[in-house]
């Protein structure tokens, strides 16, 4: 120990001397060399902070210089070692003690060394057995440790197997979303955990084969399920449009008969209720005829690219080929005419969105709603461009009224699944005036081909089918007592005919009208039936009467026929406002006059100048007359008694199919020609004169007419007989004044308008002029030439200056 620190001596000793002798040194040196001084110092504070020497050693060599480096980093090391020295020379004696501590403790350490050599070998001796058995140990836990390894390896390979086992059935079966579930059960709990790197391999590359192949096979069914939806969708839509037309059919068939209720007031107001409430349980029961289609293709691709997290792109591939198809739909073939396909046409679209919107309610996200409305925009957007492109090339109306249904139809079929098709109606509404022309050609053809047909004979009817044919079903009838059969008709074949052409108009008109939009159409369909009316059929009647009417026999059927025909028109009207949902109130409040009032004029004018053209061959006889007779006719002259046969004759024939009124009014114009062709004929040039005996003959012949007047108060009124009388005033006035007392009093302006009104004053002087008797029996009997004049001759010749001087 006291070597020791001898030794430790010295090196403090030796220490001090040598940075003694340093020391100088480097004062000196620094005191030479400032820079150098100063990079001594930089470097001893690198050292002390421990920062990095490698800029200084750098710096050292890319100088040349590093003897300097070196040189410093050796002043550095002398520095410390005097620090050194310092601190032993503090604690030397502290470091004496530690050494004499130590050394009292060697005899412990070698008596504790003894020992423990002594315990070591004890315990070789015993644990030599367990180190053995521990051995043993451990390799029989390893061998466990290897079959529970091979023993779960073993268990999990075999639920793999039963997993792909699995999967296998439901490919085989064809239910691809179980055999999905298999595969991902088989991804997430087997992939990692299989013992084998070669059936793990293999699953890694099967697991993605197999689901492109279930992605095909998937694929393949859901285009099998598109081509087959198309037939589907067709066969759907033709089926749903034929529901809304069986509705519409119930709806009509339901009208008809509260109309008839309306019209009989037969039935109670409890069987109405039950007629409704039935047609409401028939359409339930048709309600859901339309279910049928089957979407479980679409559903189960669908569900299959949702397992395989490609929803996003099936939904996109499904949109793009339903566009597609809808697409292919508008297509409309020029092979074909459009009124043969039009039904199939539209119900392909019909039930392209019956799907569709059976898709969007059911199908989760499959299809959006504004999807479905921009094919729904597009497919209107053609639509509308097919119709206006077809009904522009249309020449036929029954044609136009055909797709028209159909397509109202469409849209009442459609309007159940919300689908607006106001666009449709528009193009409908659009084409109505065009449709009614046509339909005013197409029935003018037929009129004319009814007219040419008619051989103005009375209408047989041997059936109570044909009478309620032909006569009730126009409310033709003018009492409701069934007449017996056979029964022959006031009218032609004609009338019907024309009736049936009208009211096939106006069906046709409300039937194209109707379901259209338009609520109240009334006044457009009495707007055309008043033109069919006044246009079409007056004219066609108006040219038959002027071409074909020849005799006085057609004439009066033809007169009869618009007789019937003016009852015809108020049905027509009638029927009309029905058939639109009009009153017949509101109906009867808006008619205007018959509309075929210039072919019924012309008519009764046709008769009634054929019959004065046979009256004008009896008055012919009236040239046989003696004007100058002894003594006055008894029992009338030649001409009016061959006159009052053949007007007797004729209306017992005529009042067999004339109307009393028009019967009068013939009668009333034909009896004003008789009056006026006596005024005529005693006005003209064919009488030089005549004497008082000859005009009471025409008194008497004048009082015959009067007397057959009177008696057609059987068959007329009595009103109406005093209006034929009343024919027959210019020639009762013109005999009355002749033979009057006092003939001057034509003069009063009183008298003259309450007995002689209807009397031309120029006549009546060219008339008394002629007025001559040689024996002046005329005004009384004289007895020679000198006796006093006849008073009533000399206001004769009064009147006859008078009027002279004022005319």
């Amino acid at each position: 120990m006291s070597t020791a620190f001898q030794q430790s001596t010295r090196i403090t000793m030796n220490s001090t001397k040598s940075r003694r002798k340093v020391g100088p040194a480097s004062a000196a040196e620094n005191g030479a060399e400032s820079a150098d001084k100063l990079e001594q110092m930089l470097l001893s504070s690198a050292i002390c902070n421990n920062e990095d020497l490698g800029p200084f050693i750098r710096k050292a060599f890319s100088s040349g210089k590093p003897e300097t480096l070196h040189h410093h980093l050796r002043h550095f090391a002398r520095s410390k070692e005097s620090e050194i020295e310092e601190v032993c020379k503090a604690h030397y004696q502290d470091f004496i003690m530690a050494v004499d501590d130590l050394k009292s403790l060697l005899s412990d350490v070698e008596s504790l060394k003894s020992a423990l050599s002594d315990s070591n070998s004890r315990l070789q001796s015993v644990a030599g057995p367990l180190l053995s058995s521990l051995d043993a140990f451990l390799e029989a836990r390893t061998v466990s440790v290897n079959v529970d390894l091979a023993l779960q390896s073993l268990a999990t390979s075999i639920r793999l197997i039963e997993v792909c086992a699995r999967s296998n059935h439901h490919l085989s079966n064809s239910n691809l979303y179980m055999a999905l579930k298999c595969l991902d059960s088989i991804e997430t709990e087997f992939l990692d955990k299989t013992p084998s790197s070669t059936l793990r391999r293999m699953l890694e590359k099967k697991i993605p084969a197999i689901r492109a192949h279930i992605e095909r096979k998937v694929s393949k069914q859901f285009g099998d399920w598109l081509v087959e939806i198309r037939v589907v969708s067709r066969n759907l839509g033709q089926l749903a449009i034929g529901q809304a037309s069986s509705a519409r059919q119930r709806e009509e068939d339901l009208r008809i008969k509260q109309r008839q209720a309306e019209e009989q007031s037969r039935l109670s107001l409890r069987d109405c209720v039950y007629a409704l409430q039935e047609e409401d349980d028939e359409e339930d029961n048709h309600g859901d005829s339309t279910n049928g289609f089957d979407l479980t293709p679409l559903y189960r691709a669908y569900h299959i690219h949702q397992t395989l997290g490609l929803e996003d792109r099936f939904k996109q591939y499904y949109f793009e080929n339903r566009k597609l198809q809808l697409t292919s739909d508008f297509q409309v073939s020029s092979m074909t005419p459009f009124l043969e396909s039009h039904q199939t046409f539209f119900a392909q679209i019909a039930g392209f969105f019956i799907v569709e919107d059976r898709v969007m309610r059911t199908g989760g996200s499959l299809i959006s709603k504004i999807e479905v409305e921009n094919l729904w925009e597009t497919a209107v957007s053609k639509m509308c461009s097919v119709l206006e492109d077809q009904f522009s090339r249309m020449q036929t109306a029954n044609h136009l009224l055909l797709i028209k249904d159909y397509v109202s139809l469409l849209g009442v079929t459609l309007r159940r699944y919300g689908y607006p098709v106001d666009a449709l109606l528009d193009v409908l509404s659009k084409h109505r005036d065009k449709y009614h022309e046509l339909l005013l050609s197409d029935c003018r053809k037929q009129i004319s081909e009814a007219l040419a047909a008619d051989k103005f004979e009375q209408m047989l009817m041997k059936k109570e089918y044909e009478y309620s044919m032909n006569v009730l079903s126009f409310q033709l009838q003018t009492s409701d007592i069934v007449p017996a059969f056979p029964y022959v008709a006031p009218f032609s074949s004609t009338v019907p005919d024309c009736c049936r052409i009208v009211r096939s108009f106006v069906e046709d008109s409300v039937s194209f009208m109707s379901y259209g939009g338009q609520l109240d159409f009334y006044d457009v369909v009495k707007k055309y039936l008043d033109r069919l009316l006044s246009e079409v059929l007056d004219e066609a009647l108006l040219k038959l009467i002027a071409t074909s009417v020849h005799g006085v026999s057609q004439a009066m059927q033809m007169a009869a026929n618009m007789a019937v025909m003016e009852r015809a028109c108020d049905f027509f009207f009638r029927h009309a406002a029905q058939l639109s949902g009009i009153s017949l109130r509101m109906a009867e409040r808006g008619r205007r006059q018959f509309p075929l009032g210039k072919a019924r004029d012309s008519a009764e004018e046709m008769l009634s100048g054929l019959l004065k053209a046979k009256v004008d061959g009896f008055m012919t006889l009236i040239e046989n007359v003696n004007w100058m007779a002894d003594e006055p006719a008894q029992n009338g002259n030649e001409y009016v008694n061959e006159v009052i046969i053949y007007l007797e004759t004729l209306v017992s024939t005529a009042q067999q199919i004339l109307p009393a009124q028009v019967l009068k009014r013939v009668l009333q114009d034909v009896i004003s020609h008789i009056s006026e062709n006596i005024v005529g004929v005693l006005c003209g040039d064919s009488v030089k004169k005549f004497n008082v005996n000859a005009i009471i003959g025409i008194d008497v012949d004048i009082r015959l007419l009067e007397s057959f007047a009177d008696n057609q108060a059987l068959i007329f009124s009595e009103g109406d007989a005093n209006q034929l009388k009343k024919a027959l005033a210019e020639s009762r006035q013109l005999v009355s004044l002749l033979l009057s007392d006092h003939p001057e009093n034509f003069m009063n302006p009183v008298i003259r308008a309450r007995s002689y009104n209807t009397l031309d004053y120029r006549k009546v002087v060219t008339i008394s002029e002629k007025l001559r008797d040689q024996s002046d029996r005329l005004f009384g009997t004289f007895g020679s030439r000198g006796a006093k004049p006849n008073p009533k001759k000399k206001s004769l010749d009064a009147l006859i200056r008078r009027l002279k001087d004022v005319s």
